[in-house]
């Protein structure tokens, strides 16, 4: 059965469509999780363009989302401090759908089940667009970091490890 030319609509292109922000869609084939490098090289996407969204619980419950480019690592001391929280940990993969209304591969800042606090990296100020998930394996959205920021209610923030801390 050849595939429909429709575009199925992920809740993610929903909302930045209602917001009238522009986006651009990269899909590929995919059955289950693998990484976001994985995706970039399959793309032929640029590391410090691809951004992945991670989620953290802090010691109050609260839950945090953090998006960052997809070669670097959280920094759990810088997130928690910029969440106002002692710290906070990684949420277990079981967990995830639960708490986003995603699946682990397909998680986004934009449209998860709630408005949780969401922390971009500020280095992605730097660039004109990142991509990060679409919302569903196998999408990926392009737009500036200006507009996941407003689609989010993000702030920009210094999250990842530094270089010479890896």
């Amino acid at each position: 059965m050849p595939k429909s030319s429709k575009e199925i609509k992920t809740n993610a292109m929903r909302i930045l469509d209602t917001q009238k922000i522009p986006y651009t869609t990269y899909t590929y084939e995919c059955d289950e999780f693998v990484d976001a490098i994985q995706i970039a090289d399959m793309l032929g996407l640029p590391y410090e363009k691809v951004y992945k969204t991670l989620v953290t619980q802090g010691n109050s419950k609260n839950y945090y989302v953090f998006v960052i480019p997809i070669a670097e690592e959280l920094d759990l001391k810088k997130a928690a401090k910029a969440v106002s929280e002692k710290s906070v940990s990684m949420l277990h993969v079981k967990d995830i759908n639960a708490v986003t209304g995603y699946i682990r591969g397909g998680c986004t800042a934009v449209g998860m089940k709630k408005l949780y606090p969401t922390r971009i990296e500020k280095s992605a100020l730097l660039l004109e667009k990142i991509i990060v998930s679409g919302g569903r394996i196998g999408v990926q959205l392009e737009l500036s970091p200006q507009d996941l920021a407003k689609a989010s209610q993000a702030e920009f923030a210094d999250i990842i490890v530094a270089k010479q801390d890896k």
